[in-house]
């Protein structure tokens, strides 16, 4: 039988909650809270009245950027979404696939941009805490952590200071967890001085059968209340997240939350304690707009009215207002439906883990959203139109110009029969901030925690063992913002089929993408063209490669006083390896085997990591991206890593051939002996050039015939660059290249950054921490 509120078991209805000062709703005030004159004209005729102070809140967080994609769902709704294997999509705090064997993958990525650059340790913090969130809501528990961070220029003044923050609350908060870190990206380019990214993934393990949604339904059903204690921090985060940064943005440090890693190691054994019960109806996290957007969504999903008393509502600051109650962002917060008359149940439960639990409401008929506070109505509002009527826009765009037949790059490009000193090359390249090692930086995070983790941080993708069997999750997140500039559509494609490169180059099958959109300002032509042009590069390469979009994120006005960052389409995998033994990692295995390049080199050093370090050329066109060359490149690579065929593979990526080859020669004790083969390309363009879907593979020499033999039935490029032998690199007859030195090279530029050293680069032959 539903009770009273005020008559529930156990309910504390003392509180310290006073209600709103009474303002005048101004067009400045409307202006403070983000919402356009043509805007909050909609907001009138919706209520038929002027709004009180709190609702006039609530509509902000609603209908901001952040909440309601209204600049970019009429693109988000191109994307591949469907599978056989897809068991949710879009929509829900996360994505669902089905790995078989009874079990589901939760997986998403989102971003925490703004509140990083303005309190880098809390906001890469929360960042974490609250994509733990969206998959433990769905009722996973979640097996590994990823992360893609965009960093500025070395050389600017704050730079190293937020490296360090944003690693610092990173591992502080995922350390603390037990959830390990286990692989990610980072960085730097001068487009992010003002407005770096913080982009925090999470993946789970659930049953498949007993997945949980966020859709309230039942009438009189109880709404509860769980975990902290609702603050003043992270108020109108979603909106900040809005609104591009200017010369005050410290001003608004005020709006980012603080997390408490342990509290929310608590709130996750409790759900999924409480989960194991069957007196759950409906979960959803109080993530950005806290408890108003959690509450609408839910009454949304599940076509219900909703009465919320907020005396109920645990506080820990005194003279909370309704309106900072409603639009708080404080952490570790869960918003749950339950069955009417478990409440007893659910309170054990959370009594037990030392965590908040209040019912603060009921699902009720009518479609509105009632707040009270002793007896007074301090917001009613129509749930439905309030949610449908979210403003949608078609932006005006414009696509930047491109020049998709240039191969080289347009000035500094070596003359012909000009050699080359590739050892130096290869050193400064391999040293340069974005390919040196980010050792310094994933030994920061525990890795290990779970005993589950097959491959560490540094290769192509992080493996973490299905528990209890021999399968396992391969997991990678990619993108290369410089090829999005130069064209935002070979860009968005790329960063697709770079994701399903490093999934594949381990011997797994991609499955599914989550995605973190990072751009500039929409209201700018160029802006909104560059995220168009790399939407449907995204959905070009996910329905090529069966490579559907299952949950992500856009992150809109990454810009400082009109400059926007480069457009950053950030891609996050999962791919699932049927045997683990078949495992292949990018190490090279045993001296005697033979070096192939799987795929067509044309030399393409356009956006290359060679152009921007060698030449300090940053201009060109981004690499071509064949969508048909790829699959079957990566089906074949897959085969024959299942076969037993390929014993190291690694991917081509940022830097070409030669970076390629050296980096599994570190990952290894082992060297090579290469050849310059007639014919080719270019000495730049054939050892540094970034043409895609290509792969280095090594195989024994025995199977060799029999590999490309299949490789030519299939239509695939293949030919053979080398042999694994002695302990350093030999390029031809006179060229070698001492792996101890450049081990050192790759290795100590991010250590000696960060102990405040030399910025954009070292001097090869220096030993560590010297």
């Amino acid at each position: 039988m539903t009770q009273n509120i005020d008559q529930d078991v156990k309910q504390d209805v003392k509180h310290d909650i006073v209600l709103d000062p009474v303002v005048e709703i101004t067009g400045d005030l409307v202006a403070e809270h983000g919402l356009s004159e043509a805007e909050y004209r909609q907001v009138l005729e919706i209520l038929g009245r002027a709004p009180s102070l709190t609702e006039l809140g609530i509509f902000s967080v609603m209908w901001s950027e952040h909440c309601s994609y209204k600049s970019s769902k009429k693109w988000l709704r191109t994307l591949p979404t469907e599978a056989p294997w897809v068991i949710c999509g879009p929509g829900e705090n996360a994505g669902v696939i089905d790995i078989g064997e009874g079990l589901a993958v939760v997986f998403k990525m989102e971003s925490h941009n703004h509140p990083s650059f303005i309190e880098p340790y809390q906001g890469a913090a929360t960042g974490v805490g609250g994509i733990l969130r969206d998959v433990f809501t769905m009722g996973a528990r979640p097996i590994a952590n990823l992360n893609a961070l965009r960093f500025g220029d070395p050389d600017h003044p704050r730079t190293r200071h937020l490296v360090a923050g944003v690693v610092g609350g990173i591992g502080g908060y995922g350390n603390c967890v037990g959830v390990p870190t286990v692989g990610g990206e980072c960085t730097f380019d001068a487009s992010y001085n003002g407005n770096i990214l913080v982009n925090a993934m999470t993946v789970g393990l659930a049953d498949a059968a007993r997945i949980f949604y966020a859709s309230a339904i039942g009438i009189g059903n109880p709404v509860v209340y769980v975990g902290s204690k609702t603050g003043r921090d992270g108020i109108h985060g979603a909106t900040m997240a809005s609104a591009e940064f200017d010369d005050q943005s410290d001003e608004k440090r005020p709006t980012v939350q603080v997390g408490d890693p342990f509290t929310e190691k608590l709130l996750l054994e409790a759900c999924l304690e409480l989960m194991a019960t069957d007196v759950i109806v409906a979960i959803q996290d109080m993530g950005a707009a806290g408890l108003t957007s959690s509450a609408f969504e839910m009454a949304s999903k599940g076509s219900v009215g909703l009465e919320l008393d907020l005396g109920h509502v645990p506080t820990r600051e005194s003279a909370m207002t309704p309106y900072e109650i409603m639009l708080s962002e404080s952490q570790e917060r869960m918003l749950m439906v339950l069955k009417d008359g478990s409440e007893d149940v659910a309170q054990r439960v959370f009594e037990k883990w030392e965590l908040e639990f209040a019912v603060i409401g009921r699902l009720t008929e009518g479609g509105h959203m009632v707040l009270k506070l002793d007896g007074d109505t301090v917001a009613d509002l129509p749930i439905a139109p309030l949610a449908d009527a979210a403003p949608e826009y078609d932006r005006p765009w414009t696509l930047p110009a491109t020049n998709p037949t240039q191969v080289a790059m347009p000035a500094g490009e070596p003359a012909e029969g000009v050699k080359i000193d590739l050892a130096d090359a290869l050193h400064r390249v391999l040293s340069s901030p974005d390919l040196a090692g980010k050792r310094w930086l994933w030994e920061q995070y525990d890795h290990m925690v779970m005993a589950d983790t097959v491959r560490r941080p540094g290769g192509d993708a992080a493996v973490i063992r299905v528990h209890g069997s021999n399968r396992g999750l391969a997991l990678s997140t990619d993108c290369t913002p410089r090829y999005c500039a130069a064209d935002p559509l070979l860009g968005g494609r790329q960063a697709v089929a770079e994701c399903w490169r490093n999934i594949t180059a381990v011997g797994a099958r991609p499955l599914a993408v989550t995605d973190c959109l990072n751009f500039g300002s929409p209201e700018r032509d160029d802006v909104m063209g560059q995220f168009v042009g790399a939407i449907q590069g995204m959905g070009e390469a996910c329905r090529a490669l069966d490579f559907p979009v299952v949950s992500g994120n856009v992150s809109f006005y990454n810009e400082t006083n009109g400059v926007a960052i480069k457009p950053t389409p950030q891609i996050g995998g999962v791919g699932l390896i049927d045997d683990l033994d078949l495992l292949v990692d990018m190490g090279f295995c045993s001296a005697g085997e033979a070096i192939l390049v799987v795929g067509k080199t044309n030399g393409h050093l356009g956006q290359s990591i060679f152009a921007r370090v060698i030449e300090e050329n940053e201009s060109g066109a981004a690499p071509p991206v064949d969508l048909e060359v790829e699959r079957r490149n990566g089906d074949f690579v897959r085969d024959a890593i299942g076969q037993g065929r390929i014993t190291a593979c690694h991917d081509v990526a940022d830097g070409g051939l030669l970076v390629a080859i050296g980096e599994m020669a570190l990952a290894s004790t082992l060297g090579a002996r290469l050849h310059y083969p007639a014919g080719g390309a270019d000495a730049a363009g054939f050892w540094f050039g970034e043409d895609q879907a290509r792969y280095v593979v090594t195989v024994a020499d025995r199977d060799v015939d029999a590999f490309v033999a299949e490789a030519v039935r299939r239509g695939v490029r293949v030919f053979t660059l080398g042999m694994v032998a002695g302990k350093d690199l030999t390029v031809g007859t006179d060229t070698i290249i001492s792996l101890g030195e450049l081990r050192i090279a790759h290795e100590r530029w991010m250590p000696h950054y960060m102990a405040g050293g030399a910025q954009k680069g070292i001097e090869p032959g220096i030993e560590p921490g010297n």
